[in-house]
């Protein structure tokens, strides 16, 4: 079941934003001609023009009159997905996430710096990179911060929904890095065996108030996609 996915602007820019810290596009190349992007995009030109405003704006992209579009790379590029740590093998692509399920259950025993309280809302997902299934997500959020969490109230970017609903936001979070058995409950679409070992990173995260509120396990299929960090 998918979920109030962003505004197609805002995806463009976000696809971009992705590209541009894969390297895929690099500083000083000018970007296609309007029309023949907003085709190859599937989009309106004044849906593209307004998500390279957006870029604009985040100085990730300069319009020179009379010749185009240009890439000027950046460090810490203001992006919805800027802790979403997993690309197409190639590199970029735009995360889509299906929402499995949510229930609310005691937190798991590997979650041992856990905020307050007994219980979590456990949120499965499968996530998407352009369309290509690459992550099954398990995702613990602590229910001192959300007393109640239903399927309809997730979107696409999770912490934009903790921002907005909850007035919470991530300041930073720590990946370790595992093989874990990948899950029963992971849908035939995810493309790998449950059960096998699975590259997996486990990440426990942060809020504006330094509380460790939500804790993920998360499946990458190799096949697919890698996990990177840069470091700038």
């Amino acid at each position: 079941m998918e979920h109030q996915s962003l505004p197609k602007y805002v995806q463009i820019s976000e696809l971009l934003i992705r590209e541009i810290a894969a390297g895929r596009l690099m500083d000083g190349e000018r970007l296609p001609p309007e029309r023949e992007m907003a085709k190859s995009l599937g989009t309106s030109v004044g849906t593209l023009r307004k998500a390279l405003r957006e870029l604009q704006g985040k100085g990730v992209l300069e319009s020179v009159q009379g010749s185009g579009n240009y890439v000027r790379t950046q460090n810490d590029i203001a992006s919805v997905y800027s802790l979403f740590r997993v690309e197409l093998i190639d590199g970029g692509g735009l995360p889509t996430a299906q929402v499995l399920s949510v229930d609310t259950l005691p937190k798991p025993t590997e979650w041992n710096n856990s905020h307050s309280g007994a219980l979590a809302h456990r949120i499965r997902r499968l996530r998407c990179l352009n369309n290509v299934p690459a992550v099954v997500e398990e995702i613990w959020l602590d229910q001192a911060v959300c007393p109640k969490l239903t399927i309809t109230d997730l979107s696409d970017a999770l912490y934009m929904l903790y921002r907005k609903r909850l007035g919470i936001w991530i300041t930073h979070a720590e990946d370790q890095l595992t093989l874990k058995q990948s899950p029963k409950w992971a849908p035939d679409d995810f493309g790998w065996p449950a059960d096998v070992p699975t590259l997996c990173a486990i990440r426990t995260s942060w809020d504006q108030e330094n509380r460790p509120i939500e804790f993920s396990y998360n499946w990458i299929n190799t096949n697919v996609a890698r996990y990177i960090s840069r470091i700038k």
